[in-house]
């Protein structure tokens, strides 16, 4: 059996150096503060959390599975960034939100572990820095209980996403530092359809996430162009 971690240690060490800051709303991670009260409400609507056993793949400082568990999931968080980890569960800790744990373990490891345990799986803004994101797909599709509900979200691959996701948000806006993307790993909308197919799991909507610099807000739209959400369900 295979013991190689589907993980880039460059990316891990990326996010490991700015744990302490993912709940600053004024830090590099602010971009994911603004965002979450939108993918929130997507996936609510959806599936309806509350009540629901959830698990978020992926989850850095715990912005999104906290948030869950304030709806009424019960939520496990999941990554592979021993700091970030630390900082959510002190968070959780601080801010007293309830239903919400936090474990050091791949997904795919977790896989093998509870296979179907799941309602909801998300795996949020991750698939762009893994090396196999296909795996993280099929683990996940694998994670999830048959009519379940997995979510992904990512960046398209074209030219207007390297302007927009890269050369602007990066460096022209500073929304984020430099270097946390590479346009190459960027996924197209039907490439990440063929490998939720390919995994046993069936698309069944998707949303594109949209900024305007000027008035500082993001919105939900019909433009997968460069950042975009897909909602899938695992074939019974």
């Amino acid at each position: 059996m295979s013991t190689t971690v589907n993980a880039d240690p460059q990316e891990l060490a990326k996010f490991s150096e700015l744990a302490h800051r993912w709940w600053d709303v004024d830090s590099e991670f602010r971009p994911l503060h603004q965002i979450n009260p939108l993918r929130l409400e997507w996936i609510d609507q959806q599936v309806r959390l509350s009540g629901k056993r959830v698990l978020d793949v992926g989850c850095g400082g715990g912005i999104l599975a906290d948030a869950m568990a304030r709806k009424g999931a019960e939520v496990l968080g999941i990554d592979l960034a021993t700091k970030a980890l630390k900082v959510a569960q002190l968070h959780a800790m601080e801010a007293g939100t309830a239903g919400v744990e936090y474990r050091e373990v791949a997904a795919e490891a977790l896989a093998v572990e509870m296979p179907g345990r799941f309602d909801v799986v998300t795996c949020m803004e991750m698939l762009e820095h893994v090396p196999e994101p296909g795996s993280v797909v099929q683990a996940c599709a694998n994670l999830v209980k048959p009519g379940g509900w997995v979510f992904f979200s990512t960046i398209n691959r074209n030219p207007k996403s390297f302007l927009f996701a890269i050369v602007g948000a990066e460096y022209v806006l500073k929304l984020l530092p430099r270097g946390t993307h590479e346009w190459a790993r960027f996924i197209r909308p039907s490439e990440l359809n063929a490998a939720c197919r390919a995994a046993g799991l069936e698309p069944a909507g998707n949303r594109g996430l949209e900024y305007n610099p000027l008035t500082r807000r993001y919105w939900l739209s019909d433009d997968t162009s460069v950042n975009y959400l897909l909602a899938c369900r695992r074939v019974a």
